[in-house]
């Protein structure tokens, strides 16, 4: 179920807020610019689905997406847990990091857990299937998938070089609780 944790980046141990409630989540997230929307994710894909076939099936949600963001490029992002690199890829995603562009996430499958880094405050977002995420621009965050992860992911860039991180050093994500969802 999706869910949005507010902590004090003091106080990692202790949230101010909790919920499930899309609406709250919504609107929360508005007021730091951040988009989530919540999507019909019921292609009927198979497990092994690879990216032509991901993109082909939401096709016009994508388009719908390039033509609104000005979006040049578009990839899928699948990880499962026998994934030979996912403890690699763990690892580099869970540096806080800042983009160029926005980073926009279109969940097809699956979960991860988004953590915005904003204002001394943090933001953990549970998205699952059928929710979109949004991060503007030079937004200090991080991503946990899980240490069994599965999800696929349709990400949108403006840069057609896909996704490129400006890591910001910051030790601040080893101090909040890892994602341990994962495989379903």
């Amino acid at each position: 179920m999706t869910q949005l944790r507010i902590f004090d980046e003091a106080q990692p141990s202790r949230a101010i807020l909790k919920t499930n409630d899309h609406a709250e989540i919504t609107d929360t997230l508005a007021l730091l610019g951040v988009r989530f929307e919540r999507w019909k994710a019921n292609a009927i894909l198979p497990t092994d689905a690879d990216q032509d076939m991901v993109i082909a099936a939401y096709r016009s949600d994508i388009d719908r997406l390039m033509a609104h963001g000005g979006y040049r490029a578009v990839d899928v992002i699948s990880l499962h847990p026998q994934h030979p690199e996912r403890d690699a890829l763990r690892r580099k995603f869970l540096n806080e990091h800042t983009h160029a562009e926005d980073e926009v996430r279109f969940f097809v499958a699956g979960s991860g857990l988004f953590t915005l880094h904003i204002d001394q405050r943090v933001y953990e977002v549970l998205c699952h299937a059928g929710d979109l995420i949004g991060v503007p621009a030079n937004t200090q965050h991080w991503f946990d998938m899980g240490p069994q992860p599965y999800f696929v992911a349709i990400r949108l860039f403006t840069n057609p070089a896909g996704w490129v991180a400006r890591f910001t050093g910051s030790t601040i994500a080893e101090q909040f609780p890892r994602y341990e969802g994962g495989a379903a």
